[in-house]
């Protein structure tokens, strides 16, 4: 599922269509038009998911101050019929991105799987939730799993029952699942962590405001980045006020591609556009006075000055002591010809 080669961006549309299959067609086109590889949203059935007296979580109160309604009263407003996702997916196909979703429960298990998504995305919160992982994985697709709220040791035995359950194909996302991330609770290194410490690929799922940290994360090796998006953070509803609008996903996908060509193949040498600059700032050895044919040259005869088109200064060892073969006036660059 990872690409060889590059940072795979997925444009976190989750629940910011509001219910409205017009709004979700409108995110897929955002997507399109920001450069992302691919577009997610969140498939659930309300009531396999949320019990009745469960209340929202605080940022989802803080962020919708004026309803007074249960977790699962809210999501029922937010979520998409079997068939709306259909035609998602048709929707997808004919813009040319890829549709993914992250499935809550078995039945959006099942009909993600058979809407082909290439790979299934395993929310934070089910990271814990050991039938499940077993359940998705037992599908043989691909896996990208988000570690918000874990442990080293949950992941572990998260990753453990993936594998017994038969997957083989696992990315790792680096993630803080608050609503949105301070910068102070990132902890961006603990990506590094986790490739370390479980020898997968890791990406990062960012929930902060603006994007410069997606951007670090892409130069800290991300191999996937996931971040929130939203046509207006103005609109009604949890997730829209920690999304990017539009023109902010198109820069971060943009700023995030600029770094993957500034990160090259990690060897050093010089670059195409460097040469010239060499034979400019680089020095070479100098007549520092006239010197006749026939003369030695001695230390008082030599001068390093720009440009770097002769006898490099490391030679001047070399050079000393010889005879020059033919005059060279003071302050000429001196050639192996020339001695």
């Amino acid at each position: 599922m990872v690409p060889e080669k590059g940072v795979f961006i997925i444009a976190e549309a989750g629940i910011n269509h509001n219910g409205s299959l017009n709004i979700a067609k409108l995110l897929v086109d955002t997507t399109v038009k920001a450069g992302a590889d691919a577009v997610k949203f969140q498939t659930f059935i309300p009531e396999q998911v949320v019990a009745k007296d469960a209340e929202r979580a605080s940022y989802q109160q803080v962020n919708m101050p004026g309803y007074q309604e249960s977790q699962l009263e809210m999501i029922r407003r937010l979520t998409l019929s079997s068939v709306e996702f259909r035609e998602l997916k048709a929707c997808c196909d004919r813009a040319g991105i890829m549709f993914l979703s992250t499935p809550f429960d078995y039945y959006s298990v099942d009909l993600l799987d058979t809407l082909e998504v290439p790979f299934f995305k395993i929310a934070s919160g089910e990271l814990t939730n050991l039938p499940f992982l077993k359940y998705v994985a037992a599908k043989g697709r691909p896996l990208i799993l988000s570690t918000g709220m874990a442990t080293l040791g949950e992941i572990e035995e998260a990753l453990e029952t993936l594998q017994k359950a038969g997957a083989r194909e696992i990315t790792l996302l680096h993630c803080t699942s608050n609503y949105p991330t301070t910068f102070e609770e990132v902890n961006l290194k603990a990506m590094i962590t986790l490739r370390q410490a479980f020898g997968l690929p890791v990406g990062y799922s960012d929930h902060t405001r603006g994007i410069e940290v997606a951007i670090a994360a892409a130069a800290l090796g991300a191999c996937v980045i996931e971040k929130h998006f939203t046509l207006d953070r103005e609109m009604e509803g949890p997730d829209h006020k920690a999304s990017l609008e539009p023109d902010e996903l198109a820069a971060m996908v943009q700023a995030i591609r600029n770094v993957e060509k500034a990160l090259g193949d990690g060897f050093k040498r010089p670059g195409p556009g460097e040469r010239e600059i060499m034979r400019a700032a680089r020095r070479s050895l100098v007549a520092a006075v006239d010197i006749a044919a026939g003369e030695v040259i001695t230390p008082d005869k030599l001068a390093v000055k720009r440009p770097g088109t002769g006898i490099p200064p490391k030679m001047w060892d070399v050079v000393v002591g010889r005879r020059a073969r033919t005059d060279i006036s003071a302050d000429t660059v001196i050639t192996w010809e020339m001695i």
